[in-house]
């Protein structure tokens, strides 16, 4: 049996590492390295883009309707197979550091190992997350035991490096968090296409950067703890992001930036170093079942999600030309229900919520980067439209990825698109059906604001419960 080494970056954009495409070198060398000796996937996506629900997809192969994990709470629906727990079952040693709760899905699970942010420096420690990691590779090891390690960075998750607290770094008490290995000026960095290029802008990115730079300081320093302990030919690592970065339009929606996610994958002799899946869509469903088929643990029936292992080895899958993704409730408790599809051209989303009155609010509008398009907004139509968009949204979209990769342009009355929109939303309808979405309805007259209020009014009140 293998060993499995699952790391995880916290609100990490899918093109920060280096090896999907961004062009300021030195922020991620770990992680492109890792991307050099193994195989990434250009369209990998995680289903919702938030910390816990994002997690609780991985661990249970299912969407969060259908396991009532929308929001910041655990599971509610009872009994469901968990992956840590059926790896424990056929004899595997578990561990976790860094964002437990977010991280098991039913708060009575107990883990072999388990560290969380303040035994790791705020989660910002390279050097303590080696050392709890080697411990516990150790003595699995020593006890022949294989094991399944989730490693989770709080990088580059909000405060960024630069703009954090000082104390963090002056505490005598507690483990300190570290100082990136490079920290980037604003003058280094690109600022993404969906985003303005202002000063204030610039600046929280050079910040995001450098925490990105810590996050692959985190894990590179877990990988050298496992190559000293010597288990390194026979594990299999996978690493992804839970989310896009917390900027608007990224984080806690569906646009491609909220959901794509740098998903790179190792396993010495089994996986073909230096390869990319240019074709196959995965997603956050597929984690379980490919962990524990490559374990040789039964895969439990009722998954949404089915192994990737084929593409491990080069070969073709059939039904990987989509991903659904979808999303809830912030962890301010704001109900703002999205669904979307996505092809490899383009995207669609269905925003329920959208009545040109409700105002979208998210954690990524309290940094600098919100209160300096608010304030350009009162001179740039261009940015006042951007910051509308935003806050208001349209009941749908459409963007052609092909033509606009930053999904700048809403095509959803473009005539051109008027054939791929009808496939995408009967495939969503499909989709919605399959896997009793209870937004279904809404879908179906999205034309009916009285409808479309019915189930908001339901959504709250389900969710509410949930919490």
């Amino acid at each position: 049996q293998p060993n499995l080494l699952l790391m995880t970056a916290d609100d990490m954009n899918w093109d920060t590492v280096g090896a999907f495409g961004y062009p300021v070198p030195e922020v991620t060398p770990r992680l492109d390295q890792l991307a050099a000796a193994g195989l990434r996937f250009n369209h990998a996506h995680v289903n919702i883009a938030v910390c816990q629900p994002s997690r609780s997809v991985m661990m249970t192969g299912r969407y969060p309707h259908r396991i009532g994990g929308e929001g910041f709470h655990h599971l509610r629906v009872p009994g469901l197979p968990i992956l840590p727990a059926l790896l424990r079952a056929a004899g595997y040693r578990v561990g976790i550091l860094g964002k437990v709760s977010h991280s098991t899905p039913y708060a009575d699970f107990q883990w072999d190992m388990v560290h969380d942010m303040d035994e790791l420096g705020h989660g910002r420690n390279p050097a303590l997350y080696r050392q709890y990691a080697e411990a516990f590779v150790r003595e699995a090891r020593d006890a022949g035991r294989p094991f399944f390690l989730m490693v989770n960075s709080h990088d580059p998750h909000r405060p960024f490096h630069g703009n954090d607290p000082a104390e963090w770094y002056q505490e005598r008490d507690l483990p300190r968090a570290a100082v990136p290995s490079r920290v980037f000026t604003p003058e280094e960095i690109r600022v993404p296409g969906f985003l303005p290029d202002l000063p204030e802008v610039r600046q929280e990115i050079a910040e995001y950067c450098s925490s990105a730079r810590r996050c692959d300081d985190t894990l590179g320093a877990v990988l050298d703890g496992l190559k000293a302990q010597g288990v390194q030919d026979n594990t299999l690592t996978t690493f992804l992001s839970d989310n896009g970065m917390a900027f608007p339009f990224a984080k806690t929606n569906c646009y491609l930036n909220s959901t794509r996610t740098p998903w790179i994958m190792h396993w010495p002799g089994r996986i073909l170093p230096g390869t990319a899946d240019k074709n196959h869509f995965v997603s956050g469903i597929d984690l379980m079942p490919t962990f524990l088929e490559a374990a040789g643990v039964p895969v439990p029936a009722g998954l949404d999600g089915f192994s990737m292992l084929p593409l491990l080895q080069g070969e073709s899958q059939a039904n990987r030309d989509l991903v659904f993704t979808q999303f809830h409730q912030t962890a301010g408790r704001g109900n703002y229900p999205m669904r979307c599809v996505q092809s490899a051209r383009f995207g669609y989303i269905f925003n329920p919520w959208s009545d040109g009155r409700c105002t979208f609010r998210n954690e990524s509008q309290e940094g600098r980067t919100f209160a300096a398009m608010l304030a350009a907004a009162a001179s740039s139509p261009e940015i006042a439209a951007r910051v509308d968009l935003f806050q208001h949204r349209a009941p749908e979209e459409l963007y052609d990825f092909a033509a606009d990769p930053d999904a700048l342009v809403n095509r959803i009355d473009d005539p051109a698109c008027a054939t791929e929109l009808a496939f995408l939303r009967a495939r969503l309808e499909k989709w919605m059906e399959e896997t009793a979405d209870p937004a279904l309805e809404a879908f179906r007259h999205r034309d009916s604001r009285e409808a479309l209020d019915a189930f908001m009014r339901k959504a709250a009140s389900r969710i509410a419960e949930q919490s």
